[in-house]
């Protein structure tokens, strides 16, 4: 958060999408109705630390880790929030004081704390729980805002697939042992994160937009959205047709799976450690790319999203209902839920981090990968653009490496050269299948380019590395 834009913040003061609360040594007790009231209505901003009247009273250093801790295991519990949110919090100091920021985005999802349904106005917030009338109105407008809620009430359980919804489900428990799926029956794995719901408009209860595009058949997300599919081209060589295409047109777990297989088919994987762990920068840019395109869509948009990969950058766009239009500030943006719902069951299943994190990993990797920034622009079609390095600037450095010995590389050497240069890790099997020679002939010449200085193996056999030398 930036502290001039904090400070703007607390000097308007407080209204329906702001809320101060004093937090010197432990939690408001009202915290959590706030958080509610801010999910069911517009979203809105929390600062802890600072009194009604706008005075920067500040939280105790000692006590801000354990009241963050606090918070973050709170409204994970489905028993005190329900459904359970993930929600970052940031401590700013301003003015010499410590206080801690949460960003609370409006949900798709109508929320309750302690079993009570709270809706924020600029008196603040307020219980209607047996209001009915109310209640219906805040399901219609999550409804409309969000059209991965839309309710399909002729699909049935066996238009979805089982094995899906239990892959779902061995991949939260693998993240931990204790997930709430893990005893749970597929249909009611669904209920719980809200996939299966009330039309509030019909009155007819049905599985939603999301739960289809998440484990429908292939023959059910087709019938439901005719236009369904992701767009998977490599053009390096034919820039005017592609020199490889998927076209993806099925559920969004195995899209994702498909995405990043064409990634680490068309990209090459440099080394790199991150402390004493070997990091797949490649991966990590893929995967991000891979959980926006796939969350963050505007479904019912018959335009197809495309993910692009070049000669010198990586091109991705998508139907969106942009809440701002321009660039996306890459330091200072507000991250806002496209589709909540979706975001959220690709989060427990490790697909996708905390909202907001995308586009700071997206930052990280890509000045690692190509010592470049992304761009990201918002409009009616979302744009993603990732410069990627020349490749012909490997082919120099190969070069280079066969005139420093004093003669020049076969054309096989060459070739295993630069593979290497671009997956350190690889295999004699691999190299054999991108040099199209033989895994003896491979062998030979990594001989004798060790002979001649050129590459060093560190490590073992298994689980070692190439290093190319000079």
């Amino acid at each position: 958060m930036n502290i001039i834009e904090l400070d703007f913040i607390i000097k308007q003061g407080e209204g329906i999408s702001v809320e101060f609360k004093e937090c010197k040594y432990s939690v408001p007790k009202n915290l959590y109705e706030t958080i509610c009231s801010f999910l069911n209505r517009f979203g809105g901003e929390i600062l802890l630390g600072v009194s009604d009247d706008k005075n920067i009273i500040g939280v105790d250093k000692d006590k801000i880790e354990q009241i963050k801790k606090e918070i973050t295991t709170t409204i994970n519990n489905p028993q005190k929030i329900n459904p359970s949110v993930y929600l970052s919090i940031e401590d700013v100091e301003i003015y010499g004081k410590n206080i801690l920021y949460i960003y609370v985005p409006q949900s798709s999802q109508v929320h309750k704390c302690n079993n009570k349904i709270f809706d924020r106005n600029e008196d603040g917030d307020f219980e209607i729980t047996n209001k009915n009338s109310l209640i219906t109105q805040l399901y219609l407008n999550k409804q409309k805002e969000y059209t991965e809620n839309t309710v399909y009430p002729y699909c049935e359980i066996s238009d979805l697939r089982d094995d899906l919804i239990n892959k779902a489900r061995q991949m939260a428990v693998n993240r931990d042992n204790n997930h709430p799926w893990k005893n749970l029956s597929n249909l009611d794995v669904l209920k719980s994160i809200k996939l299966y719901t009330k039309d509030y408009k019909t009155g007819e209860s049905g599985f939603t937009l999301a739960c289809i595009l998440l484990f429908g058949k292939d023959e059910t997300i087709l019938s439901v959205l005719p236009h369904h599919k992701t767009d998977l081209i490599l053009r390096k060589v034919n820039v005017d047709r592609y020199d490889d295409r998927d076209d993806v047109r099925t559920n969004l777990i195995d899209s994702f799976d498909r995405i990043m297989q064409f990634g680490e088919k068309h990209l090459s994987d440099p080394f790199y450690l991150e402390g004493t762990q070997r990091v797949s920068v490649r991966n990590k840019i893929m995967r991000e790319i891979a959980s926006n395109i796939l969350i963050h869509r505007e479904y019912i948009d018959a335009y197809p999203a495309k993910i692009i990969i070049g000669r010198d950058r990586i091109f991705c766009e998508n139907a969106n209902k942009p809440h701002f239009r321009g660039v996306v500030s890459l330091t200072d943006f507000t991250p806002y839920p496209k589709n909540p719902t979706i975001a959220r069951v690709f989060k427990e299943i490790g697909l996708a981090d905390e909202l907001g994190s995308g586009v700071r990993n997206l930052i990280k990797y890509v000045q690692i990968y190509s010592d470049a920034k992304p761009e990201l622009i918002e409009e009616d079609i979302f744009r993603i653009i990732i410069p990627l390095k020349d490749e012909g600037s490997e082919k120099k450095v190969g070069e280079k490496v066969g005139e420093k010995v004093g003669e020049k590389l076969t054309v096989n050497q060459q070739k295993i050269i630069d593979s290497i240069r671009r997956d350190s890790s690889i295999s004699a099997k691999e190299l054999s299948g991108l040099v199209g020679i033989s895994q003896r002939k491979i062998e030979e010449n990594i001989f004798k380019l060790k002979e001649k200085g050129l590459l060093k193996r560190i490590g073992p056999a298994k689980g070692g590395y190439w290093e190319v030398l000079g």
